[in-house]
């Protein structure tokens, strides 16, 4: 796995996918790395970056699925055609493809990695459950998959024999997917300052150990 780099990218395009924004970036040098890593993502104005994990690679791109719900991730949904954008990536610990039946689990914003992931895996069976109509609207960059919108529960729809899981969401979501499938890999989510392991900012309890997502996740 190659070492992260940072870098300027330039905006490609922000493209309103439902509740979400599709952020697309010139790739320039910088490598698309494992599914399920991430990178840091400096926004406009705002001191501190912000986490995110790549949802497609096509051709000469990178782009990242965000929700515009912070002054940070509103200053990147906001960024125009040209606009630069350092980024430091990848970083983390991304799903481990080493398996034989994957069927990709997702709620919320955590689908943002799982297009990247399917194209990695050869198109698997996926499981994704919003909270809202327009929240859902993001399933169209993950064709085939089954969408389920609150009141039910993605949690719902696994199977009795689920295969090897893969799933990226909400910490109750995590904690569900675990009890039916323990062997699953959990991509967890916190708030992150630097990435790399020296701000202790994204310290969590899993299964009852306090760990640095940056560097020891974000899945496990």
């Amino acid at each position: 796995m190659r070492s992260a780099r940072r870098q300027r990218l330039a905006v490609v395009a922000n493209e309103v996918v439902g509740a979400y924004v599709l952020l697309r970036l010139e790739r320039g040098e910088m490598e698309p790395g494992v599914p399920g890593q991430f990178f840091m993502l400096e926004a406009p104005g705002q001191l501190l970056p912000r986490p995110m994990s790549l949802c497609i690679a096509p051709p000469g791109e990178l782009a990242f699925l965000l929700e515009p719900i912070g002054p940070g991730t509103r200053a990147l949904a906001g960024a125009c055609s040209g606009d630069g954008i350092h980024i430091l990536g990848p970083l983390g610990n991304g799903f481990d493809l080493d398996v034989e039946r994957p069927l990709l689990v997702a709620g919320g914003i955590g689908m943002a990695p799982m297009p990247y992931l399917s194209e990695t895996l050869g198109g698997p069976p996926a499981l994704l459950g919003f909270r809202s109509k327009s929240h859902a609207e993001a399933a169209r960059l993950l064709p085939g998959a089954e969408v389920v919108v609150e009141p039910q529960l993605v949690t719902e729809l696994l199977p009795d024999e689920p295969g090897d899981v893969l799933a990226c969401g909400p910490e109750p979501m995590l904690e569900a997917v675990r009890e039916l499938a323990p062997d699953a890999q959990l991509a967890w989510e916190a708030p992150m300052a630097c990435g790399y392991g020296a701000c202790y900012g994204c310290v969590v309890d899993v299964e009852g150990r306090y760990v640095r997502l940056c560097v020891e996740g974000p899945v496990r």
